[in-house]
């Protein structure tokens, strides 16, 4: 990835959480690196960014939960479309998920990722590696092949781990290799055929449901597994409030166990799937949309600190594969670019949330939950900045999405809040 020699990124408010900064300063990136943060640095022909009025300059953004779909699924994202909607939405780098078309369950397969993320030359891409062979949940795969060519972490994402002992034993792997396992829970006998949450809605719609306690048994059985091997366990994609008691149960035990909320999570509800379109497949993920109460513990736990991290899970779909009966779609939204508007419109600018906590939910914590580079504007950090637009008005057009896929249920939204312009590695990759 090239790199400007230097980049002054000037006149704009500095929140770092990890160095508790927050004030009005530049930034100085050099060679690829941050250098220095202070006031009134030299210019000595440096290039200069000049921060939009009321802009906040914020460690980059990271996104440790996004589908990139290549290799084998091209028709619905690439490596390079996927990383451009990524830097469209203020991440600096991203973490992507092993369903690929064949499963990113060895070293070849996680070098071919990084070697397209190189030719694109935009976000940062961290491969994640599959758990078991082919996701299929039988046999583990070689965890120290696939961490030695690049895997930062480990999950089977679009299914779960079923047996306690596959997951015991990926456990005492990752734990001894360092990284964590990321968490798909779902109990498949309780999914069943469902596609939406169990609940009045589904019933009035006669579609079949998916209970709560479907994801938060699994969430409890791996807390346990996690306090009984000593290793970390993360939890993609939290729904429930049973899940969310759960992990609680464990942190308050000391577990080593994290989580994290997608933003469609905190926003909507299942009443969604009735109005102004029922039987919108662009509100069909998993796990699915869940009622008001599910939703307000997700904002609960955001607020308390339970919540470590907003992920995305940015899941993109080909049009003509959602439109079709409700049933028959895939599950999954695209959520890279729409992430931020979201978080500052419903969670910052409603007083939920503070500012700092904003950039440790989207930076500071996903480079510590996954002990990536980044996540601070520290000396010596890698020179990944995304410049931050509070007031910015954002209105979400599905069309001009940078994804490949369009497939949103929030096309037409207005939010308060968005992106000035991302940096990696002291390179301007992205202007609004």
């Amino acid at each position: 990835m090239s790199v400007a020699t230097r980049l002054i990124v000037k006149g704009g408010r500095v929140v770092d959480p990890a160095t508790g900064t927050d004030g009005m300063f530049d930034v100085l990136i050099e060679d690829g690196l941050i250098r220095r943060v202070g006031k009134d640095l030299p210019i000595d022909g440096a290039e200069i960014y000049e921060v939009p009025r009321g802009g906040v300059v914020a460690p980059g953004l990271i996104d440790i939960h996004v589908h990139l779909r290549e290799p084998g699924q091209e028709h619905k994202e690439t490596i390079a479309t996927g990383t451009a909607s990524a830097v469209a939405g203020g991440f600096t780098a991203v973490a992507c998920m092993p369903n690929t078309t064949p499963v990113n369950d060895h070293a070849g397969i996680t070098q071919f990722i990084l070697k397209k993320a190189s030719e694109a030359g935009l976000a940062r891409v961290y491969p994640i590696g599959a758990v078991s062979l082919g996701q299929k949940g039988d046999q583990l795969a070689e965890l120290g092949e696939q961490k030695a060519a690049g895997c930062v972490a480990f999950t089977d994402d679009g299914h779960p781990v079923t047996t306690a002992l596959l997951m015991r034993r990926a456990l005492e792997y990752a734990g001894m290799l360092g990284v964590p396992i990321i968490d798909h829970c779902e109990d498949p006998s309780l999914k069943g055929d469902g596609v939406a949450h169990e609940g009045y809605y589904a019933s009035a719609l006669g579609l079949r449901g998916i209970p709560g306690v479907a994801e938060s048994l699994m969430v409890e059985r791996d807390v346990s597994l996690a306090e009984l091997t000593g290793a970390h366990v993360h939890i993609a994609h939290m729904s429930a409030r049973q899940s969310i008691r759960a992990v609680r149960w464990g942190k308050d035990r000391g577990v080593r166990v994290t989580c994290e909320v997608a933003p469609h999570h905190f926003t909507l509800t299942d009443e969604a799937l009735e109005a102004p379109i029922k039987y919108d497949t662009n509100l069909k993920m998993n796990p699915p949309l869940r009622e008001a109460a599910d939703r307000d513990a997700m904002l609960d736990g955001i607020i308390d600190g339970t919540v470590d991290l907003i992920a995305t899970d940015h899941a993109p779909h080909h049009a003509d594969e959602k439109m079709v009966e409700f049933d028959r779609a895939p599950f999954g939204i695209v959520g890279l670019e729409t992430a931020v508007p979201i978080v500052f419109d419903r969670l910052v600018h409603t007083g939920k949330i503070s500012l700092p906590r904003m950039i440790s939910l989207l930076s500071t914590n996903p480079a510590a939950v996954m002990h990536l580079p980044g996540g601070t504007l520290a000396e010596g950090a890698p020179g990944d900045v995304t410049v931050l637009a509070p007031d910015l008005s954002v209105t979400v057009g599905a069309a001009a999405l940078r994804s490949k896929s369009k497939n949103t249920p929030f096309d037409g939204w207005t939010f308060r809040g968005g992106v000035a312009a991302t940096i990696v590695a002291g390179r301007i990759v992205y202007r609004a």
